[in-house]
């Protein structure tokens, strides 16, 4: 899968901005979000250019259980390495899949947090 820049002048030649939504967006980048990796709600938002909208990034994760291809959703906590949104999964569910790509979780937070960082801006800078 090719990376791809969100930015309108960058990505426009590749896509119909008109023909994707929001949530497609988020989809996007967090399926290039490697193994034993994680971001955050808001450096999806800050990459897509909407920097504010890290609670609809949120929502859009919360919603990626349906879509084709999966969405790797486990990747995406909160800006201080918290799995805020691991209820979504039941039980310990987020946490058994971080861990089984190698990322260490102690009480609902990634440990060794600024390591397994992934930012969208950096990697996926053109």
């Amino acid at each position: 899968m090719p990376l791809v820049s969100f930015k309108p002048s960058a990505f426009s030649f590749l896509l119909n901005m008109e023909d994707i939504t929001f949530f497609d967006k988020v989809y996007q980048v967090a399926r290039l979000i490697p193994e034993g990796r994680v971001t955050s709600y808001g450096a999806i938002a800050a990459y897509l250019g909407t920097k504010g909208s890290s609670r609809m990034v949120g929502y859009a994760m919360q919603a990626a259980g349906r879509v084709e291809p999966p969405v790797p959703a486990h990747r995406v906590v909160n800006r201080q390495g918290l799995l805020t949104a691991k209820f979504h999964f039941g039980g310990n569910r987020m946490q058994e899949m971080l861990e089984s790509e190698g990322v260490q979780v102690k009480d609902d937070q990634v440990q060794n947090f600024k390591n397994v960082y992934w930012d969208p801006t950096i990697e996926l800078a053109l």
